[in-house]
């Protein structure tokens, strides 16, 4: 009996032990599943992030790449840039140049027009002194004429020697009316031409300061 006994609660203890240890298993292996479960849900969560590095790479890569273009264009437009600035300064000097030659013009053209307004001045004032000696010649030429109209009226009462010096005379007065009528003839194309030079420079000044 006591034998019976004693093998009983052997195999009880035994039972109690195995169920413990089937226990223990169940919990070990539901453990295991669980870590089984964290552990892929881990490395899926680490396939995500390399997923997303990945995509973060990419986006970095191609912002580099659009830095790149940025960079490589703005040295293009720096260069554009320099290029106009020169070819600007480049067209300042030519207008400069430009400017400091038109007030040469106008300097020379206001210095021509000027001695020729002079010349013609001194031409109108020459061609008007001998208008007047002109006519002082016909003066005296008409008084002389009057005079050996009257002298051959009274023949009987003058010389042979004051006949012969006023025909002289008239001859001189003729002389020099003649001279003068050519002077005066030869200035009026001199005036002619000196004219239509000033009017010529006049309206190419009037022309070069229009804009």
């Amino acid at each position: 009996m006591a034998l019976q006994s004693a093998f009983r609660e052997r195999l009880e203890h035994m039972e109690v032990t195995r169920n413990q240890r089937l226990s223990l298993l169940q919990s070990e292996k539901e453990l295991q599943t669980i870590k089984s479960r964290d552990l892929a849900s881990k490395l899926s969560n680490i396939r995500s992030m390399e997923q997303r590095c990945l995509k973060l790479d990419c986006k970095i890569a191609s912002q580099h790449l659009a830095i790149s273009s940025l960079e490589s264009e703005l040295h293009r437009l720096d260069s554009v840039y320099a290029e106009i600035l020169q070819k600007i300064r480049t067209l300042k000097l030519e207008v400069e140049e430009m400017e400091e030659l038109e007030k040469e013009k106008e300097s020379y053209y206001n210095s021509q027009s000027q001695e020729l307004e002079e010349f013609k001045a001194e031409v109108d004032s020459h061609i008007g002194n001998c208008q007047l000696q002109i006519q002082e010649l016909r003066t005296q030429a008409n008084e002389l004429k009057s005079s050996f109209s009257k002298l051959q009226g009274s023949l009987n009462y003058s010389t042979n020697s004051e006949i012969s010096q006023a025909e002289t005379k008239k001859a001189e007065l003729l002389g020099e009316k003649e001279r003068l009528d050519k002077i005066l003839a030869s200035n009026y194309p001199v005036r002619d031409q000196l004219r239509k030079q000033l009017q010529n420079i006049l309206a190419d000044q009037e022309q070069k300061r229009k804009p």
